[in-house]
């Protein structure tokens, strides 16, 4: 690991003498009378999704979206703030996001952008192995699945080596987890979540990525390598109060620091798009801490073609621990003795806690397996497209049901329709989601 970071620091050091002659470069040619040029975009909507188990109205809210990118030059600056008020799971909200905010430069073969972005990394379709960078707020409803990602403060540089082959580096220095509203889990009365727990704010507990890219005509594809914590986080049991003679159970939610190497690949054969994507996650003391995962290998291998006018995309999503072991479920020694029985209650506690972050990790067996399908057609001279996406978990027995129907009334107004059904096994991780993100969603958008 030592000579990997060793490799990757050069690597960066590198990118820095490079980009010193590249900056020059683009500061003299801004001098040089460049052409200034603004766009400004956007959208306002009105958005709500309801009639889940648990919550008639989960949310209902406006949105505006001002986007903005100014160019001068070599240099930019982009940006894409929301402002959102509304209800969101029983609680009234304004919220200002900057979903995007960054400025930089770009040149011939040299790019560098700084502030808060979102990136993608991978080459499958919504599940992606090597894609450590981006937070996810899992738990903000819209008809647009993509609206759940959530910029990062990174500072990126990108070096094309020819126009096919590019290198990727991204700093980030603070920790961002994704959004995970176990507070909103029905887990019984005696249960609470605390505030999460972050990282402390110094360079030390940043994230860095790099990236080799190819773009070839028979095929694309990338490596990549990823050291740091990751956005997706497990829980872990704070305290365990027994002064009311049963246990009031405190968890909190807790990041954990991995690294990952990765590869991605695309290939075009006649009417098909093969594609593919694996990611090697090390990480230390699973077996020490409940919210770190064990050490795993995840893949996705995915198909691409049309059918009878339909966009057909198919997945298969799996899962290997190589260092599966299965947990000791606890023993009552003595049934009739008072600290013994309180012994067992804790041990049955942090059990039970253990195996609810393998389910949130998806490492309950040695082996998971899992598919996915979406069929998508546009019709009625593109005014209308249908969609629709599913996904079975064979190992949790989690089944995901994605209908939507999107209706394009002018070049301006759209409205969306559509919905969410979750259902699981008993005890699995859609249990305790279905009754919150399942439901019926509904948008009105005006485009600007």
């Amino acid at each position: 690991m030592k000579k990997t970071i060793t490799f990757l620091t050069s690597l960066v050091f590198v990118f820095t003498v490079n980009a010193q002659s590249l900056f020059e470069e683009a500061t003299t040619d801004n001098n040089k009378d460049a052409p200034e040029k603004l766009s400004f975009n956007g959208f306002v909507r009105g958005s709500a999704f309801g009639n889940a188990g648990d919550y008639q109205l989960s949310s209902a809210f406006a949105e505006i979206s001002l986007q903005n990118q100014l160019s001068y030059g070599k240099a930019f600056l982009k940006s894409d703030i929301r402002l959102r008020e509304g209800m969101f799971f029983g609680e009234e909200k304004f919220v200002i996001q900057p979903k995007e905010l960054y400025a930089g430069f770009s040149s011939s073969n040299f790019d560098a952008f700084f502030g808060y972005q979102i990136i993608n990394w991978g080459r499958t379709d919504g599940f992606n192995t090597t894609n450590n960078i981006t937070p996810n707020d899992y738990f903000f409803l819209t008809s647009e699945p993509d609206d759940q990602k959530e910029s990062n403060l990174m500072l990126r540089f990108k070096y094309r080596f020819t126009p096919l082959i590019d290198l990727e580096a991204i700093g980030i220095p603070f920790y961002k987890a994704s959004t995970y509203r176990f507070d909103l889990f029905s887990m019984g009365e005696n249960v609470s979540f605390a505030n999460n727990v972050i990282p402390e704010r110094m360079l030390k507990n940043g994230s860095m990525a790099f990236r080799l890219n190819f773009d070839l005509p028979a095929i694309g594809f990338s490596l990549s390598y990823f050291d740091g914590y990751d956005p997706f986080h497990g829980y872990d049991v704070q305290n365990i109060d027994w002064s009311t003679g049963v246990p009031v159970i405190t968890n909190v939610s807790v990041p954990y620091r991995k690294s990952t190497y990765g590869l991605d690949f695309s290939i075009p054969a006649g009417n098909f798009i093969f594609r593919g994507e694996g990611a090697f996650n090390l990480t230390e003391n699973p077996d020490d801490k409940m919210y770190i995962p064990a050490s795993d290998v995840s893949y996705v291998a995915g198909i691409e073609t049309q059918i009878s006018g339909f966009s057909v995309i198919g997945q298969y999503i799996g899962k290997y621990i190589p260092d599966f072991t299965e947990l000791s479920v606890p023993v009552l020694t003595d049934p009739l003795n008072q600290i013994a029985q309180m012994l067992y209650a804790s041990d049955q506690i942090i059990y039970e806690s253990r195996l609810f972050n393998r389910r949130i990790f998806n490492q309950q067996e040695e082996f998971n397996h899992a598919v996915s399908l979406t069929l998508l057609r546009s019709f009625g001279y593109d005014a209308w497209t249908t969609e629709c996406s599913a996904y079975y978990n064979f190992t949790s027995g989690d089944l995901l049901i994605r209908p939507k129907l999107r209706w394009k009334i002018s070049d301006a107004l759209s409205a969306a329709l559509g919905g969410n059904y979750m259902k699981g096994k008993e005890n699995s991780l859609f249990t305790y989601t279905s009754g919150i993100l399942s439901g019926v969603f509904a948008e009105m958008k005006v485009s600007f």
